[in-house]
């Protein structure tokens, strides 16, 4: 590896809070407000998107299927599978047998981290979220190519201008993520790929804009993306585009037997499958197959990702409305429309940002807080009260002495929690 690495700073939350000394721990009971989906406030899609309807009705009607056991549902099991990869393609313009479902984005980036052979050095922009960093780490002096740490201009982190001065004759490949998971800067995917030519691969991670807006999915000969954020899937599956113009490049360093022609055969080992399902170490978890496979469909039913990434972007822009009304700073402020995704982050000057978390939450406004920046991230499904309590909240922060603000309003299912902690109780996610 030919640089040091600096982390970027943790995201306030907690991996593991230590539970009592003696018996079982039990999760907390679910209020009125979770009982039917996330608050009106919810603007953290970025971090965890509630699970969908269709993804919903999907997973319990697997979830049957695997209950009963009987061989033909056996067999339906295999067929969602199947149906989401089919699905997928059709989002990702790409051909049924270019897709294979991983379990999650940081497996399918390790699987790829396996799939590439050295000699050579993929770059890797320096602010990447650690999921698109540590598989190539890890398999650099173990196969894989050499990794070189490119140092962002900016918040921008990856330009083609960039890309063209680190473009040396040993680069293969660069890893980057479709949309940045603390800006919301989308990367200019067809771009990049032009600089890098045909010879070498841009593999993206697309978490946080898969389902969010459009993406130059064209672009990336590899692609992975799990349906747990904006797809609103849940876990347990992840979509892994591997396409055909780039496949003999890739080894199955991770394939098992279910990425084999014949994983009965009297003797081992067998010849791999064609296209993506080579990299298969085993079948996929099929009720997370046919939640996002669900998922996938009903993005397209809705416009696909156009006419959902325009609702989410307009609603995004009148919350960051609200927030510079209230005399925040929002990052990387004058985007362009097509910039930026659906995460929008901002701080506000003078304020402690702990207080501001938490005083958000308690006003029913559930958001990430990552350092001295407020992480905004709605959805298609995001109502115009969203913006009504982050404005209600902001003002009681800007104006004290103030009892009302403008904008109060009754707050359907958000909760006073004048106590409410402000740190995130789970373990960190993008």
């Amino acid at each position: 590896m030919n640089d040091q690495i600096h982390p970027r700073a943790p995201e306030t939350a907690t991996c593991a809070t230590p539970g009592p000394a003696l018996g079982p721990a039990h999760p907390p009971a679910l209020g009125p407000a979770h009982a039917h989906g996330p608050t009106a406030g919810y603007l953290d899609h970025a971090r965890v998107g509630p699970l969908s309807r269709p993804a919903t009705t999907a997973l319990a009607t697997a979830t049957a299927l695997a209950t009963r056991a009987a061989p033909a549902d056996i067999d339906r099991l295999f067929a969602l599978g199947d149906a989401a990869r089919v699905s997928a393609a059709r989002l990702l313009g790409a051909r049924p047998h270019e897709i294979a479902l991983a379990p999650s984005t940081s497996n399918g980036l390790f699987t790829v981290a396996a799939a590439l052979h050295g000699p050579g050095t993929v770059l890797v922009p320096r602010v990447e979220f650690p999921a698109n960093l540590y598989p190539w780490l890890r398999f650099a002096g173990r196969g894989g190519p050499d990794v070189r740490l490119v140092d962002p201009v900016g918040w921008r982190h990856i330009t083609p201008d960039l890309l063209r001065r680190h473009l040396t004759s040993d680069v293969t490949a660069l890893t980057v993520s479709a949309v940045d998971s603390l800006t919301g800067y989308v990367a200019p995917l067809a771009a990049l790929k032009e600089v890098l030519g045909r010879d070498r691969l841009l593999i993206v991670d697309a978490i946080q804009g898969l389902g969010a807006v459009p993406l130059e999915a064209d672009a990336a000969d590899v692609l992975v993306g799990g349906g747990q954020k904006w797809l609103r899937a849940g876990w347990g599956a992840a979509l892994l585009l591997i396409r055909d113009r780039c496949a003999e490049r890739l080894a199955p360093g991770l394939g098992g037997w279910a990425g084999v022609t014949d994983p009965f055969a009297a003797r081992h080992p067998a010849p791999p499958l064609p296209g993506a399902a080579a990299h298969l170490a085993t079948n996929p978890d099929f009720p997370a197959a046919a939640a996002i496979g669900a998922a996938v469909d009903d993005l397209l039913d809705r416009g696909g990702p156009a006419a959902v990434g325009a609702r989410i972007r307009a609603t995004l822009g009148e919350l960051l409305d609200r927030a510079r009304q209230a005399g925040a700073d929002v990052l990387l402020d004058g985007l362009g429309h097509h910039e930026r995704a659906g995460i929008g982050t901002f701080r506000l000057p003078g304020h402690d940002p702990a207080t501001v978390h938490g005083t958000l939450e308690a006003a029913g406004v559930i958001a990430t807080r990552r350092g001295e920046w407020i992480r905004l991230s709605p959805h298609a499904s995001t109502t115009a009260a969203a913006a009504e309590l982050l404005a209600d909240a902001l003002h009681t922060l800007t104006h004290p002495n103030t009892l009302t603000h403008p904008h109060t309003l009754i707050r359907p299912n958000a909760q006073s929690r004048p106590n409410a902690p402000t740190q995130e109780p789970i373990c960190p996610t993008t």
